[in-house]
């Protein structure tokens, strides 16, 4: 199977958009109500279940099946031989944390294709540890980089540009310049988190991301789903967020919690 044809796989790591549907029979408007829930990409029309597609205003059962069935003509579901998945492993980037004896116990690095938690308790370095893969993330990949932009989702407002900078500098690298390849946003509620999470699809579509960070995942959700009573409900809604951002993020990024 060659690159091209791989490249029409489930979690072979490239962008297809949904424009793409359009020569498959899908019109402009439903395409475009597509994007205005934040579905930008064939895969992720994939990952999301008819069910929620049919949340969609504008869209009814017949119109979603019509766009499953025309994803699934431009990206292969189905079973593969596992040397094409194996052909497909080696476009996994290792990102250097930028400590050799951390990055050896990982293996390397953090690894696209894949969702990295971190997790500890307070003031053991998890922002720190965020702010320097927005950097490295950068680098080039003979330095431990994947060459790429980052989208950084903050809930806590512990993003500092000028730590970004002081990092930048230790590597030998324009501060300004590695400041202009993070996509920053504020999360202010948990509400406005999910639909942050939504505007992500946009970027994602433009390509050139190689990394998500959301610091903390959590965070809002615990304020606003405090007590036992809205313990359940607090998991839903964090399961059904976390379900929906991995839906959004393309395989060869990697997303940190």
């Amino acid at each position: 199977m060659t690159n091209d044809e791989t490249d029409g796989l489930v979690g072979a790591g490239n962008i297809i958009l949904i424009d793409e549907l359009q020569d498959h029979g899908i019109n402009a408007s439903d395409i475009t109500k597509l994007k205005a829930a934040g579905v930008y990409s064939v895969s992720t029309v994939l990952a999301t279940t008819r069910r929620n597609l049919c949340k969609i205003r504008g869209l009814s059962e017949t119109k979603v099946e019509k766009i499953k069935e025309a994803a699934n003509k431009v990206m292969k579901t189905g079973f593969i031989p596992a040397s094409i998945q194996a052909d497909i492993r080696k476009r996994v980037v290792k990102i250097s944390t930028g400590c050799k004896a951390f990055d050896e116990m990982l293996g390397g690095g953090i690894s696209t294709m894949s969702t990295t938690e971190v997790f500890g308790e307070f003031r053991t370095g998890k922002t720190q540890l965020a702010h320097t893969l927005c950097v490295t993330a950068q680098l080039p990949k003979e330095m431990g980089g994947a060459e790429g932009k980052v989208a950084y989702i903050d809930t806590e407002g512990t993003f500092r540009p000028e730590r970004i900078r002081e990092i930048a500098a230790r590597f030998d690298i324009d501060g300004d310049t590695c400041l202009n390849n993070i996509s920053y946003v504020r999360a202010l509620n948990s509400e406005h988190q999910n639909e942050l999470v939504e505007q992500l699809g946009q970027y994602l579509s433009e390509g050139g991301y190689k990394l998500i960070i959301v610091d903390s995942i959590i965070a809002l959700f615990r304020v606003d789903y405090s007590g036992r009573g809205e313990l359940g409900e607090r998991q839903q809604k964090l399961n059904q967020h976390l379900s929906r951002l991995v839906q959004m993020v393309e395989s060869q990024l990697v997303v940190i919690f």
